[in-house]
């Protein structure tokens, strides 16, 4: 069955901590499977306000208790002892609804400005050192299994090749936020990162739906593959008010009875 989250920026109008703690109450309330947060200590627009992901996640945590909290980490520029203890505590709170999102990051400025080093491979070995770090550090510790999932452009292919080792894939597209990735392009990633698994994952996928057709929308990706959709909600599709009015509406439905999807 596929679930559904809501993808919330952390940057901008959505850079502050009971914005989104507003939204994820609303998801919770109207039937949505989880929140995706992104990560970002700067960002390309100068003056937003940027929120640590961290303290929303922990935040949502404590105020819900159903949706699942899918928290990006860019992990090359994070100390992994922070990570695995901020992430334990997150998930124990929650009572084990946190993935995490392991990604190299999409701006170079976020290395640069603080001394580390931007290059796409120095990025990715630090990447795969650190979550077998992380795997120590909670086996150590006695913390239960976190899903991992990690994130790679299409059609480039080292990211998923490392997603096809954890829980779940998020493979990402150019012009993603302009217009739904083509069901084909979609479906020749989620075929790649399959076949390398070996074991049932987890691949979800970022787009729009709205209206009464939203469930029509989400139908061709999940027979080709997809298990989370994830509606990505920002400036671009309205704001904060439009993002809690695309919440409220409630996740896509399929089927001649509203059956979710």
């Amino acid at each position: 069955m596929t679930e559904y989250a809501v993808g919330l920026p952390t940057v901008g109008e959505f850079g502050n901590i009971h914005t989104l703690l507003d939204l994820a109450a609303a998801a919770e309330r109207h039937g949505w499977d989880g929140v995706h947060l992104w990560h970002h200590v700067l960002y390309h627009e100068p003056g937003w306000p940027v929120v640590s992901p961290v303290v929303a996640a922990a935040a949502i945590t404590a105020a819900t208790s159903r949706v699942r909290i899918i928290l990006t980490v860019t992990l090359p520029r994070r100390q992994v002892q922070d990570v695995a203890q901020d992430t334990a505590a997150i998930d124990a709170l929650s009572g084990h609804r946190l993935t995490i999102l392991a990604i190299i990051g999409s701006m170079d400025r976020e290395y640069t400005e603080f001394g580390l080093d931007p290059d796409p491979r120095a990025r990715g070995r630090a990447l795969d050192e650190r979550l077998a770090r992380l795997a120590d550090l909670w086996a150590q510790s006695d913390v239960p299994p976190i899903p991992v999932w990690c994130g790679g452009r299409w059609p480039h292919r080292a990211g998923l090749r490392r997603a096809a080792r954890f829980a779940g894939a998020m493979p990402t597209f150019d012009n993603q936020r302009g217009a739904n990735v083509p069901v084909d392009r979609f479906a020749r990633a989620a075929s790649f990162v399959r076949q390398l698994a070996g074991h049932d994952l987890d691949i979800a996928l970022e787009g729009a739906t709205g209206g009464p057709s939203a469930g029509e929308q989400v139908s061709p990706y999940a027979d080709a593959g997809m298990s989370w959709w994830v509606e990505a909600l920002g400036w671009w599709r309205g704001g904060c008010r439009g993002a809690m009015s695309r919440i409220t509406h409630g996740p896509p439905v399929t089927g001649p009875t509203g059956a979710r999807g």
